[in-house]
Formats: structure tokens, C-alpha cells, sequence
């Protein structure tokens, strides 16, 4: 696996960082001794989910706040089922939790759905404010803020025409029913356009689907774009098994795809994602800092990995500068 760094603005958005904590009302989580409660929901096992939350746990344990001291920090999976999530939901928002973290767009939906009051944190989010999260990314207005895992998507197609410097079509798979997955194969569709570059959408409604929608591609395109999709990244081996038995090369949204058998990616750390969003929840639950004025956060570096085991086995030749 070769990684290096990239950094670059992400597709024109600024990071919009929180300037400055609300004054301590003599509300705040440090006003007194209790243990405080923080709900952890996460649609489903991945790395790049899975590092979020590790990244978090870490950035508040930096922070002074450790579970099993000061903190009761209560995780639950939903293995990626809807249902699950609701079920989930309900079950911190009854436990009057001081704090819910919600992983990934569907589990943030979830919480979001059945309470107004208790400060919700949201990572693995693409776009808050066309997910109905927040009214604005810049002015949430709600009781939700937290950080957006939006990936350069436009540098990801360069970077797939750069590798395939003949590609002509991209088969772009994606599950139909997630939010984030359809405002990025969008921000990804545009920047075809622009490179001259045609594409086909193969969209998953279930697992189940994901070796057939990506046989389905075979012969029809000369590359592969998977964005930070959670049921795809989920079932990524799959899509690489397909992919590399008829050496197309797969573009990925992150570095657990890539690792999982994609080819290469230009996309954000996880890790980091989860610890700025620890950054913020320490303002509420320390500060009395509210979700409703503290703007959508982004990373702006974003680590260009990719693997070379995959490149060997399709027969692509990595350009030196890369």
C-alpha cells in the first residue's frame, strides 16, 4: 500500500470551523460530578465507520473525558439495517443520554427523527443539509451538528483517468437508498462531464445484490467508481473480486475500500474525522456550546493511497509521480 498526503481545499468548501465556545450558562457538564451518558449509534461495521468512532472515543479521552470515569459511553451496531437503527434510537433517547453520537447518514436520520433536545453529533455524513439533518451545514438551526466525511470527488475522477488514461465509460455502484452515496455519484457525474467521460449507474438495494449489479458492468465500462457508500464499502471484497477477475480498475471514496481490494483513492482519514468531531462534542458537553450554532466541520487533507497488489493483478502500471 503506498499513502501519501494530498492536500487540497475540498472541492471548493471551506472548512467551516466554530469560532469560539457559548459562554458557560452554569449548565454546562462541568457544573457538577455526575457521569455523563453518550449514546453511540453506528449503521454497520467498516473501517472507515469503525475509525470514526475510535477517533472519537480518543479525541474525548484526550479531552479528560474517559468511559468508565467521567463518561458511560453506550455503542450499538445496527448492521446496517434500517430498522435496526430506529430500534436503537429509541432505546438512548429513553435512556436520557446526555449526548448521541450518530454515525453515518441513516443512523443520524434515525436519532434525528425522534428527539429535538438532546444534542446529537453526526460523523460519516456527506451532506447534513440534503440529508434534512440540520437546515443549513453553515447554521444547522437544530439540535445536530457534528463533522462531514464529504470526499473530493472531482479529484477522484482525475485521479481515475490518470490511471486509465484511456477510460471512456465509469460504472458507478452505489446503493439507491442512501443519501450521501447519491449526492457524491452526482459531484462525480459532473466532473465526468467535464473530462469528457461517460458513465452507467449500477445502484444496489441490498447486499445480496452487490456481486451481480458488478458482474453486471463487466464489458460495458473501463473502470470502476465506488463512493464512500456504506453498504459498498461493507461489501467491498466482492465488488474487488469481481473487479479483479475482469481487471477493472475500481476508484473508491476511502482507504478501507482501497485496502479491501480497490485500486486507489484520494479520500479523508476517518481517524481524524472522528477526533475533530470529539473536538466539537467537548464544547457542548463542557462549554454549553449549542449544535444549532456551531457550523458543519470538514477535513481539508485527504491521503492518496493506493494498493498494489490489486494493480499488479489487473495489470495497470501507476504513474511515477503518483
Amino acid at each position: 500500500m503506498k499513502k501519501i498526503m494530498f492536500t487540497g481545499a475540498l472541492l471548493g468548501i471551506a472548512a467551516s470551523l466554530f469560532a469560539g465556545g457559548a459562554k458557560d450558562n452554569g449548565s454546562s457538564a462541568n457544573a457538577s460530578n455526575k457521569v455523563l451518558k453518550i449514546g453511540v449509534i453506528q449503521l454497520v461495521e467498516h473501517p472507515a465507520l469503525d475509525a470514526s468512532y475510535k477517533g472519537f472515543v480518543d479525541g474525548l479521552a484526550a479531552a479528560g473525558y474517559e468511559d468508565g470515569k467521567n463518561i458511560k459511553i453506550d455503542y450499538k451496531n445496527a448492521q446496517g439495517e434500517q430498522q435496526n437503527c430506529v430500534t436503537i434510537a429509541n432505546k438512548l433517547i429513553n435512556d436520557k443520554d446526555d449526548l448521541i453520537l450518530a454515525i453515518a447518514t441513516p443512523a443520524a436520520q434515525a436519532v434525528a427523527n425522534l428527539t429535538k433536545t438532546i444534542p446529537i453529533m453526526i460523523t460519516a455524513v456527506t451532506d447534513p443539509e440534503s440529508a434534512k439533518l440540520v437546515k443549513s451545514n453553515a447554521q444547522p438551526g437544530t439540535n445536530v451538528t457534528g463533522t462531514s466525511d464529504l470526499t473530493p470527488c472531482a479529484a477522484q475522477m482525475k485521479l481515475l483517468t490518470k490511471i486509465v488514461p484511456n477510460a471512456k465509460k465509469v460504472g458507478m455502484i452505489y446503493c439507491s437508498s442512501e443519501q450521501n452515496s447519491l449526492f457524491q455519484v452526482n459531484l462525480a457525474k459532473a466532473e465526468c462531464d467535464k473530462l469528457g467521460l461517460g458513465y452507467v449507474d449500477a445502484t444496489v438495494s441490498n447486499s445480496n445484490e452487490i456481486q451481480q449489479v458488478t458482474q453486471s458492468l463487466v464489458g460495458k465500462v473501463d473502470a470502476i467508481y465506488c463512493p464512500t457508500d456504506n453498504m459498498i464499502a461493507a461489501g467491498m471484497s466482492t465488488v474487488a473480486m469481481v473487479a479483479i477477475q475482469n481487471k477493472l480498475p475500481v476508484i473508491c471514496g476511502e482507504e478501507g475500500m482501497v485496502q479491501a481490494g480497490g485500486l486507489a483513492t484520494y479520500g479523508i482519514n476517518y481517524y481524524e474525522l472522528g477526533k475533530q468531531t470529539a473536538a466539537m462534542a467537548v464544547k457542548v458537553l463542557r462549554d454549553g456550546a449549542k449544535p444549532a450554532e456551531m457550523a458543519i466541520q470538514y477535513l481539508t487533507n485527504c491521503d492518496l493511497s493506493i494498493n498494489k497488489e490489486t494493480a499488479a493483478k489487473i495489470g495497470v502500471t501507476i504513474p511515477s509521480d503518483l
